[in-house]
């Protein structure tokens, strides 16, 4: 935590550009764009509230989308300044242009604590390109520059971290700062024993992750189609279950390592399979898995089973830090959503500091009712992921240190 906090500046009368990450999910009712998660507007509000209460003049950039650089009224962040507005309770100002004379005069107008919303970012080239006379543009319209978007902190652009070239500040808002003591500081040492609780659909997505966390790790659970490649490694049975049969000699790779460093490295012992993927399929258990026994042939496993869903409880209880990152199971349809829903419980009982590394895991916690029972939920899918593989992420790096 080397960078500059926004808590360090000075910001009354201050123009601070504040980039977040409002890349929101919606969708259009009677012609009307309609916010359906508002999830990252609201992460965003305890960094505005603090920059409004100290006197700035809050100019916010954001991304919504795949413009590919053009202006496309698609795209438009219009409805996202109005669900601002009502989220704060006060005006927030809206400029359809990102730079140039449009938005300087509206922010020549503004008043200590007012808040200006800049039309799309990725309307220009210049943004994903990083380019530098764009980033020069954003930084003349303010003072200091704040980065609160972590979900877009791995991406190297030009209002991400091009601009802090151009300005004499710029630091970290409240959310940035929280996503790092989490994802980072809590797991530079984490509390043992530390359990690390991986899913999704490839092990190839997750491998960066799996190495640089086991040199830390006590136990790792493993669910999701991931777990189907490891079994293919084993010579267990796969039936119709997704496979990445490039990845099953990565797989030995990593079952091989696990042993060596005296890792904990669980399967799944039972399964859900299924012959339909629908929200009216009708799965059974597998019973216990072996080299002779797995999925049965011309059916797909879609979720863990009792057994398995007993064992990974056992050890999330025992856990002193759980970091969770992907569904072990397809959750979104009911009859596949016991086991993430199981785990999602058992994290809440937990009196471990419980992290939700972003992604689909946030939003089954989110949606099972256990969002303020864990410790901390990521806001950032790629950019978690990265950092908890040990990459520098750009958005970060680019921020000033702390004198």
């Amino acid at each position: 935590m080397s960078k500059l906090s926004v808590r360090d500046l000075s910001l009354s009368g201050k123009r601070v550009l504040l980039r977040v990450d409002f890349n929101v999910p919606t969708e259009v009712r009677e012609g009307v764009t309609h916010i359906t998660d508002d999830t990252r507007i609201q992460e965003s509000l305890p960094t505005l509230q603090h920059l409004r209460a100290a006197g700035a003049k809050v100019i916010v950039m954001a991304h919504f989308g795949r413009p590919k650089g053009e202006v496309n009224p698609k795209y438009t962040l219009h409805p996202v300044a109005q669900h601002l507005s009502h989220l704060l309770g006060a005006a927030v100002g809206f400029s359809p242009e990102s730079t140039g004379a449009v938005p300087a005069k509206m922010i020549s107008e503004m008043h200590n604590g007012d808040v200006l919303l800049l039309e799309n970012m990725r309307f220009h080239a210049g943004e994903e390109g990083n380019d530098a006379a764009f980033a020069k543009e954003l930084a003349a319209l303010g003072d200091v520059y704040v980065n609160d978007a972590f979900g877009a902190a791995h991406r190297a652009h030009a209002s991400t971290a091009g601009i802090a070239a151009f300005v004499p500040q710029a630091a970290m808002g409240l959310l940035m700062e929280k996503e790092l003591q989490y994802l980072h500081g809590e797991l530079r040492e984490p509390a043992r024993p530390f359990v690390v609780i991986l899913g999704g659909s490839k092990v190839s997505d997750k491998i960066g992750v799996i190495k640089a966390l086991m040199e830390k790790a006590n136990t790792f659970l493993i669910g999701g189609a991931m777990a189907y490649t490891f079994f293919r490694a084993l010579g267990i049975p796969t039936g119709k279950s997704r496979v990445e049969a490039d990845k099953v000699d990565l797989a030995k790779e990593i079952l091989a390592l696990a042993e060596a460093k005296g890792v904990r490295f669980l399967l799944p012992v039972d399964n859900l399979e299924t012959q339909e993927i629908s929200a009216t399929a009708q799965p059974r258990p597998t019973g216990l898995v072996s080299p002779e026994k797995g999925i049965s042939e011309d059916w797909e496993a879609v979720d863990i089973g009792p057994e398995t869903i007993a064992r990974y409880r056992a050890e999330i209880a025992g856990a002193k830090t759980v970091l969770w990152n992907g569904p072990v199971g397809i959750f979104e349809l009911e009859p596949f959503a016991n086991g993430t829903k199981a785990i999602a419980a058992a994290l809440a009982d937990s009196d471990a500091v419980t992290i939700i590394g972003g992604g689909d895991s946030v939003t089954a916690v989110k949606q099972f009712g256990y969002g303020d029972k864990v410790s901390f939920c990521s806001t950032g899918g790629g950019a978690s992921l990265e950092l908890l593989e040990g990459k520098v992420l750009p958005g970060v790096a680019a921020l000033s240190e702390k004198i």
